[in-house]
């Protein structure tokens, strides 16, 4: 015998397949959007730790600039001692020249300067033995008689000008 199902089959499998459906649907749309989610919170998770970062980058910054303020300030003080320093060694240097020169002229000077002959040897000597003076000058030669009679004596006046010379060689 031949068993026929006369029993609406198709209308069952075509149901059951459209709750297949359904339920594949609704789990795809889960599975959606909690992948959504994720990406989210893993988004802003990433933001939050980048965020933070930045901000210690920030305050590092701040950190050093003030150092770097303070580095300017420390670098502008040495200039001005070095300075400073510079100007007292300057001072320092010339500090004897008017001593020496003193020194140098008396021992220079020869005995009875009255004539123009001896003014030009201590010219000579001048220029030759002294390392740290420049060329000398004469600006004038003056003579005068001082006193009367007896007590006249002849008096010779000159002026010199003469260069301090800086280098090294001069000053040792």
């Amino acid at each position: 015998m031949i068993r026929l199902n006369l029993l609406p089959w198709r209308e069952e499998r075509r149901r059951e397949r459209k709750q297949q459906f359904q339920r594949q649907l609704g789990l795809m749309a889960v599975l959606g959007l909690s992948v959504v989610l994720a990406v989210f919170a893993i988004n802003t998770r990433c933001i939050g730790l980048q965020e933070e970062r930045n901000q210690l980058l920030s305050t590092e910054n701040a950190k050093l600039d003030v150092h770097l303020r303070e580095i300017q300030q420390l670098q502008q003080q040495i200039a001005a001692l070095n300075a400073r320093r510079s100007a007292v060694e300057r001072l320092q240097s010339g500090r004897t020249y008017p001593v020496r020169l003193l020194d140098e002229l008396a021992n220079r000077v020869p005995q009875g300067v009255a004539s123009n002959a001896r003014v030009s040897e201590l010219l000579r000597a001048l220029n030759t033995d002294a390392a740290w003076m420049g060329q000398p000058e004469l600006g004038e030669i003056k003579s005068a008689n001082l006193g009367q009679g007896r007590d006249a004596r002849k008096i010779v006046e000159f002026s010199i000008s003469l260069e301090q010379r800086t280098t090294e060689k001069g000053l040792k």
